[in-house]
C-alpha cells in the first residue's frame, strides 16, 4: 500500500534550485523563486509508489501550453491528477513538458510546501554563484539563499 504523506516530505536544501523572478525597481536586488528538478519528481515517485505504479501523460492545453497528468496506481485504479504549462523561452517543449509535470505533482505534494517560502530577495552583485541580466542588460550576480530551517527536513 502507498503512503501518500511520504509524497509531500521536504528536500533536502540541495535538492532544491532558484530561479529570479523579477529584478527590482532599483535594480540593485532579485526576487528568486524556488523549485525541484523534475528528476527530483521522477525519483519521488518511484521511491514512494515504486515504477509500476505510476505514469504520465502529456495533452496540449486549449490555448497552446502542455498539460500533464501524473496517474498513481491506488488499489486496483488509476487516480490522475493534471496541471499545465506554458511552453519556456529556452528549449520550448521539453521546458513545457517538464514545468507542468512538476505542477502536476504539486497536485499529488510533491514540493507543495515550496509555495508557502516567504517571499525571497537577494542582492545583485559584481560576483557570485548565479547570473543576471538586468535590466539596463549589464551581467550581476547573486548568491543562492539557503531555506529557513522549517522548509528542510528534520534530521
Amino acid at each position: 500500500m502507498i503512503d501518500f504523506t511520504k509524497l509531500s516530505e521536504k528536500f533536502p536544501g540541495t535538492h532544491i534550485h532558484w530561479r529570479v523572478a523579477r529584478e527590482s525597481s532599483k535594480g540593485d536586488k532579485v526576487q528568486v523563486l524556488a523549485y525541484l528538478e523534475n528528476r527530483d519528481v521522477m525519483k519521488r515517485l518511484d521511491d514512494v509508489c515504486g515504477p509500476e505504479n505510476w505514469k504520465n501523460e502529456y495533452t496540449t492545453s486549449p490555448n497552446g501550453g502542455i498539460l500533464c497528468g501524473i496517474s498513481i496506481k491506488c488499489g486496483d485504479e488509476w487516480v490522475t491528477k493534471w496541471d499545465g504549462a506554458e511552453n519556456t523561452n529556452v528549449e520550448a517543449v521539453k521546458g513545457g513538458l517538464s514545468d507542468s509535470m512538476k505542477r502536476a505533482a504539486v497536485q499529488w505534494g510533491i514540493g507543495r510546501y515550496l509555495y508557502y517560502l516567504p517571499m525571497t530577495y537577494v542582492p545583485l552583485a559584481d560576483r557570485g554563484q548565479n547570473f543576471h541580466k538586468s535590466k539596463s542588460g549589464q551581467i550581476k550576480y547573486w548568491d543562492t539563499p539557503f531555506l529557513p530551517a522549517e522548509f528542510l527536513p528534520q534530521s
